[in-house]
């Protein structure tokens, strides 16, 4: 990975590009849908707070995730919650999850799916 600093570059996206050639790409998308916000009956991956999945070449999958609030009453079991779902699938290495709150989370990230589960559809 590069720099820290490089995600504050004039330019650069908020929210880094996810490893979506990976062999690995589907089956980590799959376990992220496996984790659920407890206070809303959509996971987490249609919810939109999963902002990025990066795999490595030698399958070290890091997980860059949001939260709906900072003061989310799961914010410090979530990740764990992501890394053991994600640690299941065959073939990962190590995995990371990182917890960032910029971009905030709105509700424009929720995919249709989760917008029409919720009724905003």
């Amino acid at each position: 990975m590069g720099s820290e600093t490089t995600e504050h570059l004039e330019g650069a996206p908020l929210i880094a590009p996810s490893t979506t050639d990976h062999p690995l790409h589907e089956a980590v998308v799959d376990a992220c849908r496996s984790v659920f916000d407890p206070e809303i009956p959509v996971n987490i991956y249609d919810l939109g707070l999963v902002y990025t999945i990066d795999i490595s070449s030698e399958n070290d999958v890091r997980v860059i995730m949001t939260l709906t609030a900072p003061g989310c009453p799961v914010a410090g079991e979530m990740p764990g919650w992501v890394a053991d779902a994600v640690a299941s699938v065959p073939g990962c290495k190590t995995v990371d999850v990182d917890l960032t709150w910029e971009p905030p989370w709105g509700m424009e990230m929720m995919s249709d799916e989760a917008r029409l589960e919720l009724g905003f559809m």
